[in-house]
């Protein structure tokens, strides 16, 4: 029953709104039509202001019909009123609200007067325009009545005669001729008005005239004149007068003077009747103009009012919503805080159980977490000590010239071995230091000669293997000393030279340094490394920089880590330098970067002939005392031997309590102290060697993770630290810095290993 009377009652609401609708369509065409009678009568300001109503009624519904009527003849008011802005902005405004509904002559009558603006303007591209669009929609539909259809004919034919007389005086009388031709055939089926008809006659007369055919244009202008004082139609004396003028003019060029003067009296008797007749027009304009600036100056005052009163009553609108919001808002805050303090006492029970299982899964994780760093760092510490072992030992034994050549290869097969697992070890550890920005780069004495030879000494065994050879070449008068850290540039050479190896075979490898610049302090060099090897294709000249990334993933003869080039790059960088690449597939790749180094003051010898092989000596210029405190025999041996092989006096103990007596008892320039000893460890050690000595070097030495003890290392009281297994050019690089800064500073001997 319920939902019977609610469908009912939607009709009948439908029902009244659709007839008050029609009732206000009908007061809108009533108005449109009386303010049309208005505008005929030259009742100018009423015809405006009963537009305008009627505008606003039809907005109100959306009847665009009705707007588009009062927007076109308001259009046609200004027009009138020479008032051409306005007149255009009603003219657009029809069109675009009878686009929905397709008005053909209400669209091509806004196009024509759109077209008669632009030419009054003497805009005669767009006057065409719109002419050719009020051609194109005068479409006479047959749905259309009488009345309706000899309005849109009117249109179409004063639309074409403009354009003729356009064309006419821009000179264009083929456009001319083609129109007229097409008006006339037109004219032959169609009826319209003897205006429109002896206008036609007027314009083609005076093309005729144009074109020098004197006796057409004069049949067509009296043609012209009968049709325009045709039956009762009211006389466009404007038009009557261009035509008796146009007449005169082309009677006189014929030869006919007497007609052509009785002609021209005719003209000069419509020109002053037309003079009279534009006068009272232009006193209608120019009241007409006061009028309606008068009546929208009250319009806009009694607007402004009104919209007054809209803010005032909007504003208590808003006061009485925000009020009834706030109210709402209020009690549905007391409801959601009731049930929130409900929730909340529920979850609160529940979180106080959550909590004490989180409690427990905290300790479980912090057990892992420290078990698994114990492990990393136990697992680290024994790769390390053995490794260190294997590869000292391996060197240890290939000094002994006794051995013969079969042996001599296996144990440089091992010690390459070592040295790969060193090498891969170290890479990994480097690249946590460089992306935590840990590396800082050291700055000793070098001898570049030298440093050479050991580098491409190291590449002996990969290039008896390979079939290879390195060759070196160096400029004149680069200096034999330079400062630099000598462990990353080996590292970054040995990398690149490496690289070359790795993908060239029964070829040459060049290494080149070249002077750049050289003065009293400074020293510029450009390292370059080519190859002959199976080359880089550019398409990947960016990603071989990049971590973990191979040049042939599915060539077992390329296999590696992917992090040689990407320490190389970051390394030279760290040198405030870029590593420039040239390659081409099957041909070979030459890579060079360069780099400024600060000159050795005491020592300015330049580099002479180079010799790779040349034997040399590389004792320090004192026999320093090192004290090494270390519990495992192989690393005893081997450090032990590689220290005298470099010229230091070396004393061994195998732990913590030893050391301390032995420092008491006997002077030593620097201590190698292994953190992990028994009886007392290196740390207990240290601490107590630091209460009486402050001045020697103590430097730890540990298989553990660096991460694992530099934290605490400056509070023990270790000057510095070093990885085990250690590269000897780091190893060598630290001693000496450290004996310069001792020498430097305190006058003492005081070693510092850089980690």
């Amino acid at each position: 029953m319920r939902i019977n009377l609610f469908i009912c009652f939607l009709f009948f609401s439908i029902l009244s709104f659709g007839k008050e609708d029609r009732e206000i369509i009908k007061q809108i065409d009533h108005i449109n039509s009386s303010a049309l009678q208005f505008y005929n009568d030259d009742e100018i300001v009423k015809s405006f202001k009963e537009f305008i109503s009627a505008k606003e009624l039809s907005d109100s519904i959306q009847d665009h019909y009705g707007s588009a009527t009062a927007n076109y003849n308001l259009g046609n008011i200004y027009f009138l009123m020479e008032n051409y802005e306005s007149a255009i902005q009603y003219y657009n405004s029809t069109i675009n609200v009878l686009k929905p509904i397709d008005d053909s002559y209400l669209i091509s009558s806004s196009y024509l007067n759109l077209a008669k603006i632009y030419r009054e303007q003497n805009i005669d591209t767009k006057s065409i325009q719109y002419f050719e669009k009020a051609l194109k929609s005068s479409v006479v539909s047959k749905y259309i009545n009488e009345l309706e259809k000899e309005q849109i004919q009117k249109v179409f034919v004063e639309a074409r005669i403009n354009l003729c007389e356009i064309y006419i005086e821009k000179k264009n009388f083929d456009e001319a001729l083609l129109n007229l031709l097409k008006l006339e055939d037109y004219l032959k089926t169609n009826e319209i008005s003897s205006n429109l008809k002896g206008y036609y006659k007027y314009i083609y007369g005076v093309y005729s005239a144009h074109n020098e055919l004197y006796n057409s244009a004069n049949i067509k202008f009296r043609e012209a004149i009968v049709l325009l004082k045709e039956g009762d139609q009211e006389i466009d004396l404007e038009l009557l007068s261009n035509v008796y003028m146009q007449l005169s003019i082309s009677l006189a060029k014929a030869g006919k003077s007497t007609e052509a003067y009785i002609t021209l009296l005719e003209h000069n008797s419509f020109k002053d009747k037309l003079l009279n007749e534009e006068k009272s027009r232009q006193d209608l304009i120019i009241k007409s103009k006061f009028l309606i600036e008068d009546y929208k100056n009250e319009a806009q005052i009694a607007n402004a009012a009104r919209i007054q009163q809209v803010e005032i009553a909007n504003k208590f609108k808003r006061i009485n919503t925000v009020i009834f919001i706030t109210l709402f808002l209020l009690i549905g805050s007391i409801i959601i805080i009731y049930r929130s303090y409900s929730q909340k006492m529920k979850l609160s029970k529940t979180l106080k159980v959550k909590n004490s299982e989180l409690e427990l899964a905290k300790d479980e994780a912090l057990k892992s977490s420290e078990l698994k760093s114990k492990f990393i760092s136990n697992v680290s510490h024994e790769l390390r000590t053995p490794l260190y072992g294997v590869v000292g030992i391996t060197s240890l034994l290939l000094e002994n010239n006794s051995l013969n050549t079969k042996d001599k290869k296996h144990l440089k097969s091992l010690k390459y071995s070592g040295d790969y697992l060193l090498n891969l070890i170290n890479d990994i550890l480097q690249v946590g230091k460089m992306e935590a920005n840990k590396v800082e780069l050291k700055n000793v004495s070098v001898n570049l000669k030298d440093m050479l030879a050991d580098i491409v000494n190291s590449f002996d065994y990969r290039l008896e293997e390979t079939n290879n050879q390195i060759e070196i070449s160096i400029d004149n008068y680069v200096p034999e000393y330079i400062k630099c850290d000598k462990v990353r540039l080996s590292q970054i050479l040995i990398n690149l030279i490496g690289n070359s190896v790795k993908f060239t075979a029964n070829g040459i490898i060049n290494l080149r340094v070249k002077l750049v610049s050289l003065d009293n302090k400074n020293v510029g060099l450009n390292f370059e490394i080519e190859d002959n090897g199976i080359g880089i294709s550019k398409d990947k000249f960016e990603m071989i920089f990049d971590n973990f990334c191979q040049l042939e993933d599915s060539n077992l003869n390329y296999q590696g880590t992917g992090l040689g080039l990407s320490i190389t790059k970051n390394l030279i960088e760290l040198f405030e330098s870029e590593i420039k690449l040239e390659s081409e597939l099957g041909v070979g790749t030459k890579i060079n970067f360069e780099i400024n180094f600060e000159l050795d003051q005491n020592k300015t010898k330049v580099i002479s002939d180079f010799d790779s092989k040349a034997e040399k000596i590389e004792n320090p210029e004192a026999n320093y005392n090192i004290l090494v405190a270390e519990d495992n025999k192989i690393n005893q041996v081997v450090t032990k031997n590689l220290l005298k092989k470099h010229g230091y006096l070396c004393t061994i103990v195998e732990n913590g309590k030893e050391a301390l007596k032995e420092v008491k008892n006997n002077k030593y320039d620097l201590i190698l102290m292994d953190i992990n000893m028994p009886v007392m460890n290196g740390n207990e050690a240290t601490a107590l060697i630091r209460q009486f000595n402050n001045s020697i070097p103590i430097v730890a030495l540990t298989a553990a993770d660096i991460e694992d003890v530099e934290q605490n290392c400056k509070g023990i009281g270790y000057s510095d630290i070093i990885i085990k297994p250690f590269d000897n050019y780091e190893f060598f690089q630290v001693i000496n810095e450290n004996i310069q800064n001792a020498q430097n500073n305190n006058g003492d001997v005081q070693l510092v290993l850089a980690s």
